[in-house]
Protein backbone atom coordinates (compact mmCIF):
# COMPACT_ATOMS: atom_id res chain seq x y z
CA UNK A 1 0.00 0.00 0.00
CA UNK A 2 1.90 3.60 -0.83
CA UNK A 3 1.62 5.57 1.95
CA UNK A 4 -0.25 8.51 2.32
CA UNK A 5 0.82 12.26 2.31
CA UNK A 6 2.28 14.05 5.21
CA UNK A 7 3.79 17.47 5.94
CA UNK A 8 7.80 18.02 5.47
CA UNK A 9 7.69 19.39 8.99
CA UNK A 10 6.90 18.98 12.92
CA UNK A 11 4.84 21.45 14.80
CA UNK A 12 6.59 22.91 17.57
CA UNK A 13 4.91 25.90 19.12
CA UNK A 14 1.56 26.77 18.79
CA UNK A 15 -0.80 29.98 18.75
CA UNK A 16 -4.53 30.26 20.10
CA UNK A 17 -6.81 31.22 18.04
CA UNK A 18 -10.32 31.90 18.96
CA UNK A 19 -13.82 32.05 17.67
CA UNK A 20 -16.48 34.31 17.67
CA UNK A 21 -20.35 34.76 17.45
CA UNK A 22 -22.14 35.61 14.22
CA UNK A 23 -23.35 38.69 16.29
CA UNK A 24 -20.35 39.54 17.73
CA UNK A 25 -18.75 39.52 14.07
CA UNK A 26 -22.02 41.41 12.31
CA UNK A 27 -20.99 44.39 14.71
CA UNK A 28 -16.85 44.14 13.78
CA UNK A 29 -17.60 44.22 10.42
CA UNK A 30 -19.70 46.65 10.39
CA UNK A 31 -17.30 48.73 12.32
CA UNK A 32 -14.95 48.02 10.28
CA UNK A 33 -16.79 49.43 7.32
CA UNK A 34 -17.13 46.37 5.29
CA UNK A 35 -13.59 46.37 5.04
CA UNK A 36 -11.93 42.83 6.37
CA UNK A 37 -8.75 45.53 6.42
CA UNK A 38 -10.04 47.37 9.74
CA UNK A 39 -10.75 43.74 11.49
CA UNK A 40 -8.78 43.21 14.62
CA UNK A 41 -6.85 40.29 14.11
CA UNK A 42 -8.23 38.64 17.54
CA UNK A 43 -11.89 39.27 15.18
CA UNK A 44 -10.17 36.94 12.86
CA UNK A 45 -10.75 32.63 13.48
CA UNK A 46 -8.61 31.93 10.46
CA UNK A 47 -7.04 34.65 8.85
CA UNK A 48 -6.58 34.28 4.74
CA UNK A 49 -6.22 37.92 4.22
CA UNK A 50 -2.99 37.65 2.95
CA UNK A 51 0.55 35.44 2.63
CA UNK A 52 2.28 38.06 2.96
CA UNK A 53 4.82 37.90 6.29
CA UNK A 54 2.14 35.59 7.75
CA UNK A 55 4.02 32.22 7.50
CA UNK A 56 6.06 30.24 10.33
CA UNK A 57 9.78 30.42 10.74
CA UNK A 58 11.89 27.72 10.70
CA UNK A 59 14.06 26.65 13.95
CA UNK A 60 17.21 27.25 11.28
CA UNK A 61 15.45 30.66 10.32
CA UNK A 62 15.23 32.11 14.14
CA UNK A 63 18.24 30.29 14.80
CA UNK A 64 19.94 32.81 12.34
CA UNK A 65 18.20 35.31 13.60
CA UNK A 66 20.41 35.19 16.38
CA UNK A 67 23.54 35.47 14.43
CA UNK A 68 22.47 38.83 13.06
CA UNK A 69 25.04 41.60 12.72
CA UNK A 70 23.37 45.06 13.51
CA UNK A 71 26.08 47.31 11.80
CA UNK A 72 24.93 50.12 10.27
CA UNK A 73 27.43 50.01 7.04
CA UNK A 74 28.92 46.47 6.01
CA UNK A 75 27.06 44.32 7.94
CA UNK A 76 27.94 40.29 7.57
CA UNK A 77 24.28 40.12 7.17
CA UNK A 78 24.42 41.86 4.62
CA UNK A 79 27.18 39.97 2.02
CA UNK A 80 25.55 36.41 3.58
CA UNK A 81 22.25 37.70 1.83
CA UNK A 82 23.64 39.20 -1.30
CA UNK A 83 25.86 35.81 -1.82
CA UNK A 84 23.17 33.91 -1.26
CA UNK A 85 20.95 36.33 -3.85
CA UNK A 86 23.60 35.72 -6.41
CA UNK A 87 24.25 32.01 -5.86
CA UNK A 88 20.74 30.87 -6.09
CA UNK A 89 19.25 33.62 -8.60
CA UNK A 90 22.09 35.05 -10.14
CA UNK A 91 22.40 38.64 -9.69
CA UNK A 92 25.45 40.56 -9.49
CA UNK A 93 24.12 43.38 -7.73
CA UNK A 94 21.94 43.76 -5.17
CA UNK A 95 20.15 46.30 -2.76
CA UNK A 96 18.07 45.48 -0.10
CA UNK A 97 14.76 47.11 0.84
CA UNK A 98 12.13 46.32 3.84
CA UNK A 99 9.69 44.57 1.07
CA UNK A 100 8.34 44.74 -2.16
CA UNK A 101 6.61 47.58 -2.44
CA UNK A 102 9.65 49.42 -1.39
CA UNK A 103 11.69 47.78 -3.81
CA UNK A 104 9.58 48.66 -6.33
CA UNK A 105 9.47 52.00 -5.09
CA UNK A 106 12.87 52.54 -5.40
CA UNK A 107 13.73 50.84 -8.67
CA UNK A 108 10.44 52.63 -10.51
CA UNK A 109 11.80 55.41 -9.37
CA UNK A 110 15.04 55.10 -11.19
CA UNK A 111 13.57 54.26 -14.42
CA UNK A 112 9.78 55.56 -15.09
CA UNK A 113 8.87 58.85 -16.27
CA UNK A 114 5.67 60.47 -16.48
CA UNK A 115 4.02 58.98 -20.04
CA UNK A 116 5.70 55.48 -19.90
CA UNK A 117 4.01 51.98 -20.70
CA UNK A 118 4.95 49.46 -18.79
CA UNK A 119 3.56 45.51 -20.30
CA UNK A 120 3.53 42.72 -18.27
CA UNK A 121 0.69 40.05 -17.17
CA UNK A 122 -1.91 41.13 -14.37
CA UNK A 123 0.14 43.63 -12.47
CA UNK A 124 -0.60 43.21 -8.91
CA UNK A 125 -1.78 46.07 -6.87
CA UNK A 126 1.51 47.72 -5.58
CA UNK A 127 2.63 47.44 -9.18
CA UNK A 128 0.11 49.28 -10.84
CA UNK A 129 -0.06 51.70 -7.98
CA UNK A 130 3.46 52.91 -8.54
CA UNK A 131 3.51 52.90 -12.12
CA UNK A 132 0.42 54.82 -11.99
CA UNK A 133 1.60 57.45 -9.34
CA UNK A 134 4.36 58.20 -11.51
CA UNK A 135 1.75 58.96 -13.86
CA UNK A 136 2.72 56.04 -16.15
CA UNK A 137 0.55 53.23 -17.72
CA UNK A 138 0.64 49.48 -17.34
CA UNK A 139 -0.48 47.19 -20.08
CA UNK A 140 -1.82 44.33 -19.39
CA UNK A 141 -0.51 41.93 -22.53
CA UNK A 142 -1.98 38.45 -20.39
CA UNK A 143 -2.79 35.28 -22.12
CA UNK A 144 -6.98 34.82 -23.07
CA UNK A 145 -7.15 31.96 -21.24
CA UNK A 146 -5.88 33.47 -17.58
CA UNK A 147 -9.58 34.98 -17.46
CA UNK A 148 -11.91 31.91 -17.72
CA UNK A 149 -12.03 30.34 -14.72
CA UNK A 150 -13.18 26.84 -15.98
CA UNK A 151 -10.45 26.89 -18.95
CA UNK A 152 -7.53 24.09 -17.39
CA UNK A 153 -4.22 25.43 -18.61
CA UNK A 154 -1.51 25.15 -16.83
CA UNK A 155 0.37 28.46 -17.38
CA UNK A 156 -2.76 30.86 -17.23
CA UNK A 157 0.20 33.29 -16.36
CA UNK A 158 1.77 33.79 -19.25
CA UNK A 159 1.97 36.82 -21.15
CA UNK A 160 0.72 36.48 -24.73
CA UNK A 161 3.69 37.06 -27.08
CA UNK A 162 1.81 38.83 -30.35
CA UNK A 163 -0.12 41.11 -27.89
CA UNK A 164 3.46 41.68 -26.09
CA UNK A 165 4.82 42.48 -29.42
CA UNK A 166 1.68 44.95 -30.74
CA UNK A 167 1.89 46.64 -27.75
CA UNK A 168 5.39 47.58 -28.38
CA UNK A 169 4.88 48.50 -31.88
CA UNK A 170 1.95 50.45 -31.36
CA UNK A 171 3.76 52.46 -28.23
CA UNK A 172 7.28 52.50 -29.57
CA UNK A 173 10.14 51.12 -27.43
CA UNK A 174 11.27 54.56 -26.52
CA UNK A 175 8.26 54.40 -24.26
CA UNK A 176 9.04 51.40 -22.43
CA UNK A 177 11.49 51.66 -19.96
CA UNK A 178 11.29 47.82 -19.09
CA UNK A 179 8.66 44.85 -18.88
CA UNK A 180 7.43 43.47 -16.23
CA UNK A 181 6.82 39.36 -15.59
CA UNK A 182 5.03 38.59 -12.41
CA UNK A 183 5.85 34.79 -11.17
CA UNK A 184 3.33 33.56 -9.92
CA UNK A 185 0.79 36.02 -11.80
CA UNK A 186 -1.44 36.68 -8.39
CA UNK A 187 -4.37 38.50 -9.76
CA UNK A 188 -4.80 36.11 -12.57
CA UNK A 189 -5.29 33.39 -9.38
CA UNK A 190 -1.65 32.55 -8.33
CA UNK A 191 -1.13 31.15 -12.03
CA UNK A 192 2.37 29.87 -13.23
CA UNK A 193 4.28 31.57 -16.04
CA UNK A 194 6.23 28.65 -18.29
CA UNK A 195 9.49 28.78 -19.09
CA UNK A 196 8.95 28.45 -22.44
CA UNK A 197 7.14 31.61 -22.05
CA UNK A 198 9.87 33.18 -20.33
CA UNK A 199 12.21 32.51 -23.33
CA UNK A 200 9.49 34.10 -25.43
CA UNK A 201 9.45 37.01 -23.59
CA UNK A 202 13.29 37.54 -23.26
CA UNK A 203 13.50 37.38 -27.06
CA UNK A 204 11.17 40.14 -28.19
CA UNK A 205 12.63 42.20 -24.90
CA UNK A 206 16.14 41.33 -27.04
CA UNK A 207 14.38 42.02 -30.28
CA UNK A 208 13.77 45.76 -29.29
CA UNK A 209 16.20 46.34 -26.89
CA UNK A 210 13.64 46.20 -23.53
CA UNK A 211 14.72 45.24 -20.53
CA UNK A 212 13.51 42.49 -18.00
CA UNK A 213 12.18 42.62 -14.73
CA UNK A 214 10.55 39.85 -12.73
CA UNK A 215 7.96 40.69 -10.15
CA UNK A 216 9.43 37.30 -8.31
CA UNK A 217 7.41 37.47 -4.78
CA UNK A 218 6.82 33.91 -5.32
CA UNK A 219 9.09 32.91 -7.67
CA UNK A 220 9.97 29.31 -6.00
CA UNK A 221 6.15 28.50 -6.61
CA UNK A 222 6.72 29.04 -9.86
CA UNK A 223 9.55 27.22 -10.44
CA UNK A 224 7.73 24.00 -9.04
CA UNK A 225 4.65 24.52 -11.42
CA UNK A 226 7.23 24.16 -14.43
CA UNK A 227 8.45 21.36 -12.69
CA UNK A 228 5.96 19.10 -12.39
CA UNK A 229 3.92 20.57 -15.36
CA UNK A 230 6.21 21.80 -18.45
CA UNK A 231 7.78 19.31 -20.12
CA UNK A 232 12.25 18.64 -20.00
CA UNK A 233 11.75 19.96 -16.34
CA UNK A 234 10.47 17.19 -14.27
CA UNK A 235 14.13 15.77 -12.98
CA UNK A 236 15.50 18.98 -12.37
CA UNK A 237 15.62 20.39 -8.96
CA UNK A 238 13.26 23.69 -8.10
CA UNK A 239 17.45 25.22 -7.45
CA UNK A 240 18.43 24.14 -11.10
CA UNK A 241 15.05 25.72 -12.44
CA UNK A 242 15.13 29.00 -10.62
CA UNK A 243 18.83 29.56 -11.48
CA UNK A 244 17.49 29.59 -15.25
CA UNK A 245 14.37 31.29 -14.95
CA UNK A 246 16.23 34.57 -14.18
CA UNK A 247 18.94 34.38 -16.92
CA UNK A 248 15.80 35.51 -18.81
CA UNK A 249 15.71 38.45 -16.84
CA UNK A 250 17.68 41.91 -16.73
CA UNK A 251 16.46 42.20 -13.05
CA UNK A 252 14.06 41.45 -10.02
CA UNK A 253 12.11 43.53 -7.03
CA UNK A 254 11.33 40.51 -4.47
CA UNK A 255 8.56 40.80 -1.77
CA UNK A 256 10.59 38.40 0.41
CA UNK A 257 7.48 37.91 2.52
CA UNK A 258 6.55 35.09 0.27
CA UNK A 259 8.81 33.06 -0.94
CA UNK A 260 11.55 33.55 1.26
CA UNK A 261 9.10 32.72 4.37
CA UNK A 262 10.03 35.87 6.36
CA UNK A 263 7.99 38.28 7.97
CA UNK A 264 9.44 41.59 7.00
CA UNK A 265 11.94 42.35 4.08
CA UNK A 266 12.85 42.39 0.56
CA UNK A 267 15.28 42.73 -2.26
CA UNK A 268 16.02 44.18 -5.62
CA UNK A 269 17.97 42.29 -8.03
CA UNK A 270 20.05 43.42 -11.09
CA UNK A 271 22.31 42.17 -13.87
CA UNK A 272 23.18 46.34 -14.90
CA UNK A 273 25.80 48.01 -12.63
CA UNK A 274 24.28 51.56 -14.72
CA UNK A 275 20.99 51.03 -13.16
CA UNK A 276 22.41 49.82 -9.82
CA UNK A 277 23.97 53.11 -9.73
CA UNK A 278 20.76 54.86 -10.31
CA UNK A 279 18.46 53.02 -7.61
CA UNK A 280 21.59 53.13 -5.08
CA UNK A 281 20.26 57.02 -5.13
CA UNK A 282 17.12 56.30 -4.34
CA UNK A 283 17.41 53.48 -2.18
CA UNK A 284 18.95 55.95 0.49
CA UNK A 285 16.60 58.60 0.41
CA UNK A 286 13.52 55.62 0.91
CA UNK A 287 15.22 53.01 2.74
CA UNK A 288 18.23 53.32 4.34
CA UNK A 289 21.59 52.53 3.76
CA UNK A 290 22.83 50.33 0.33
CA UNK A 291 24.07 47.43 2.98
CA UNK A 292 20.98 47.09 5.64
CA UNK A 293 18.45 49.08 3.31
CA UNK A 294 15.40 49.41 6.16
CA UNK A 295 16.00 45.80 7.25
CA UNK A 296 17.56 44.28 10.64
CA UNK A 297 20.91 42.24 10.47
CA UNK A 298 18.64 39.37 12.02
CA UNK A 299 16.09 39.56 9.30
CA UNK A 300 18.82 39.52 6.64
CA UNK A 301 19.75 36.17 7.91
CA UNK A 302 16.33 34.97 8.19
CA UNK A 303 15.94 36.07 4.73
CA UNK A 304 19.11 33.85 3.23
CA UNK A 305 18.15 31.20 4.99
CA UNK A 306 14.33 31.04 3.79
CA UNK A 307 15.84 31.43 0.23
CA UNK A 308 17.64 28.38 0.66
CA UNK A 309 14.40 26.35 2.55
CA UNK A 310 11.86 28.20 0.23
CA UNK A 311 13.62 26.46 -3.45
CA UNK A 312 13.27 22.81 -2.00
CA UNK A 313 11.14 20.46 -3.35
CA UNK A 314 9.69 18.69 -0.39
CA UNK A 315 8.60 22.24 1.16
CA UNK A 316 6.65 23.32 -2.27
CA UNK A 317 5.28 20.10 -2.57
CA UNK A 318 3.60 20.52 1.23
CA UNK A 319 2.64 23.64 0.54
CA UNK A 320 0.87 23.32 -2.70
CA UNK A 321 -0.85 20.31 -1.94
CA UNK A 322 -2.33 21.71 0.84
CA UNK A 323 -3.60 24.83 -1.20
CA UNK A 324 -4.52 22.05 -3.55
CA UNK A 325 -6.54 20.02 -1.57
CA UNK A 326 -8.89 23.35 -0.68
CA UNK A 327 -9.41 23.66 -3.85
CA UNK A 328 -10.42 19.94 -4.46
CA UNK A 329 -12.74 20.65 -1.47
CA UNK A 330 -14.47 23.29 -3.04
CA UNK A 331 -15.05 21.94 -6.15
CA UNK A 332 -16.78 18.77 -4.60
CA UNK A 333 -18.95 21.38 -3.05
CA UNK A 334 -19.35 22.62 -6.44
CA UNK A 335 -18.15 26.20 -5.73
CA UNK A 336 -16.48 28.03 -8.66
CA UNK A 337 -12.92 28.59 -8.82
CA UNK A 338 -10.04 29.77 -11.05
CA UNK A 339 -8.48 26.17 -12.25
CA UNK A 340 -5.68 24.80 -11.95
CA UNK A 341 -5.42 25.91 -8.38
CA UNK A 342 -2.28 28.41 -8.16
CA UNK A 343 0.20 28.05 -5.82
CA UNK A 344 -0.37 30.90 -2.82
CA UNK A 345 -4.16 30.46 -3.10
CA UNK A 346 -7.56 29.64 -3.98
CA UNK A 347 -9.70 32.26 -6.31
CA UNK A 348 -13.33 31.88 -5.78
CA UNK A 349 -14.94 33.07 -9.04
CA UNK A 350 -17.60 36.03 -7.63
CA UNK A 351 -19.27 36.24 -10.93
CA UNK A 352 -20.16 32.97 -11.15
CA UNK A 353 -20.77 32.76 -7.34
CA UNK A 354 -23.18 35.83 -7.51
CA UNK A 355 -24.89 35.98 -10.52
CA UNK A 356 -27.55 38.18 -9.71
CA UNK A 357 -25.46 41.19 -8.63
CA UNK A 358 -24.82 44.04 -10.19
CA UNK A 359 -20.88 44.61 -10.82
CA UNK A 360 -20.68 48.12 -9.49
CA UNK A 361 -21.93 46.46 -5.89
CA UNK A 362 -18.49 44.98 -5.60
CA UNK A 363 -19.31 41.11 -5.83
CA UNK A 364 -16.38 39.72 -4.32
CA UNK A 365 -15.90 41.92 -1.86
CA UNK A 366 -19.53 40.80 -0.72
CA UNK A 367 -18.47 37.73 -0.57
CA UNK A 368 -15.75 38.14 1.13
CA UNK A 369 -17.86 39.44 4.03
CA UNK A 370 -20.57 37.10 3.30
CA UNK A 371 -17.59 34.22 4.54
CA UNK A 372 -16.39 36.24 7.50
CA UNK A 373 -20.23 36.25 8.97
CA UNK A 374 -20.25 32.73 8.53
CA UNK A 375 -17.58 31.22 10.12
CA UNK A 376 -14.68 34.62 10.90
CA UNK A 377 -12.73 34.13 7.75
CA UNK A 378 -10.72 36.47 6.07
CA UNK A 379 -10.16 36.67 2.81
CA UNK A 380 -9.56 39.44 0.38
CA UNK A 381 -10.92 41.14 -2.66
CA UNK A 382 -9.33 40.58 -6.03
CA UNK A 383 -11.38 42.67 -7.97
CA UNK A 384 -13.12 45.91 -8.82
CA UNK A 385 -12.28 48.17 -5.60
CA UNK A 386 -8.35 46.30 -6.00
CA UNK A 387 -8.58 47.45 -10.29
CA UNK A 388 -9.16 51.31 -8.86
CA UNK A 389 -10.28 54.04 -10.53
CA UNK A 390 -9.11 54.89 -14.26
CA UNK A 391 -6.45 57.68 -13.68
CA UNK A 392 -7.74 59.49 -16.42
CA UNK A 393 -11.50 59.15 -16.10
CA UNK A 394 -11.87 58.91 -12.21
CA UNK A 395 -14.56 56.03 -13.33
CA UNK A 396 -14.54 52.61 -11.42
CA UNK A 397 -12.25 49.56 -13.51
CA UNK A 398 -14.20 46.59 -13.89
CA UNK A 399 -11.40 43.76 -14.74
CA UNK A 400 -12.22 40.65 -16.57
CA UNK A 401 -11.94 38.31 -13.18
CA UNK A 402 -13.73 38.94 -9.98
CA UNK A 403 -12.20 36.93 -7.21
CA UNK A 404 -12.22 36.27 -3.82
CA UNK A 405 -8.40 35.20 -2.77
CA UNK A 406 -8.41 32.79 0.02
CA UNK A 407 -4.38 32.85 0.68
CA UNK A 408 -2.78 30.25 2.67
CA UNK A 409 0.02 31.24 5.09
CA UNK A 410 3.45 29.23 4.49
CA UNK A 411 3.26 26.30 7.70
CA UNK A 412 0.75 27.94 9.67
CA UNK A 413 -2.81 25.95 9.13
CA UNK A 414 -3.80 22.30 9.24
CA UNK A 415 -5.66 20.73 6.25
CA UNK A 416 -9.04 20.62 9.55
CA UNK A 417 -8.59 24.48 8.83
CA UNK A 418 -8.82 23.63 5.12
CA UNK A 419 -12.21 22.09 5.82
CA UNK A 420 -13.52 24.45 7.85
CA UNK A 421 -12.79 26.95 5.08
CA UNK A 422 -14.33 24.73 2.53
CA UNK A 423 -17.84 23.81 4.76
CA UNK A 424 -18.18 27.52 5.66
CA UNK A 425 -17.63 28.44 1.79
CA UNK A 426 -20.13 26.01 0.67
CA UNK A 427 -22.88 27.55 3.18
CA UNK A 428 -22.46 30.83 2.12
CA UNK A 429 -22.99 28.78 -1.57
CA UNK A 430 -25.62 27.61 -0.40
CA UNK A 431 -27.57 30.35 0.28
CA UNK A 432 -26.83 32.58 -2.19
CA UNK A 433 -30.04 33.03 -3.98
CA UNK A 434 -30.46 34.96 -0.33
CA UNK A 435 -27.80 37.45 -1.03
CA UNK A 436 -29.29 40.10 -3.14
CA UNK A 437 -27.84 42.90 -2.04
CA UNK A 438 -24.01 43.84 -2.34
CA UNK A 439 -22.21 46.85 -0.89
CA UNK A 440 -21.12 50.79 -2.20
CA UNK A 441 -18.84 53.01 -1.55
CA UNK A 442 -18.61 55.75 1.07
CA UNK A 443 -15.21 57.05 1.44
CA UNK A 444 -11.99 56.28 -0.59
CA UNK A 445 -8.36 57.23 -1.51
CA UNK A 446 -7.26 58.36 -5.04
CA UNK A 447 -5.19 55.59 -5.47
CA UNK A 448 -5.00 52.16 -4.45
CA UNK A 449 -8.48 52.57 -1.73
CA UNK A 450 -8.78 48.91 -1.37
CA UNK A 451 -6.33 48.93 1.68
CA UNK A 452 -8.65 51.47 3.20
CA UNK A 453 -11.74 52.01 1.38
CA UNK A 454 -15.27 52.58 3.45
CA UNK A 455 -18.13 50.65 2.22
CA UNK A 456 -21.63 50.14 3.61
CA UNK A 457 -24.66 48.34 2.32
CA UNK A 458 -25.75 49.30 -1.43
Amino acid sequence: MELPFAESYKIKMVETIKKSTREEREQWIKDAKYNLFNLKSEQVFIDLLTDSGTGAMSDKQWSAMMLGDESYAGASSYYKLKDTVKDLLGFEYFLPTHQGRAAENVLFSALIKEGDIIPGNSHFDTTKGHIEFRKAKAIDCTIDEAFDTEVDHPFKGNINIEKLENTIKEHTPEKIPFLVVTVTCNSSGGQPVSMQNLKDVRAIADKYGITVIFDSARFAENAYFIKIREKGYENKTIKEIVKEMFTYADGMTMSSKKDAIVNMGGFIGLKSEEIFKKATVFNIIFEGYITYGGMSGRDMNALAQGLDEGTEFDYLNTRIKQVAYLGEKLTEFGVPVQKPFGGHAIFVDAKKFLPNLPKEEFLAQTLAVELYLEAGIRGVEIGALLADRDPETRENRYPALELLRLAIPRRVYTNNHMDVIAVALKNVFDRRSDITKGLKIINEAPIMRHFTVELDKA
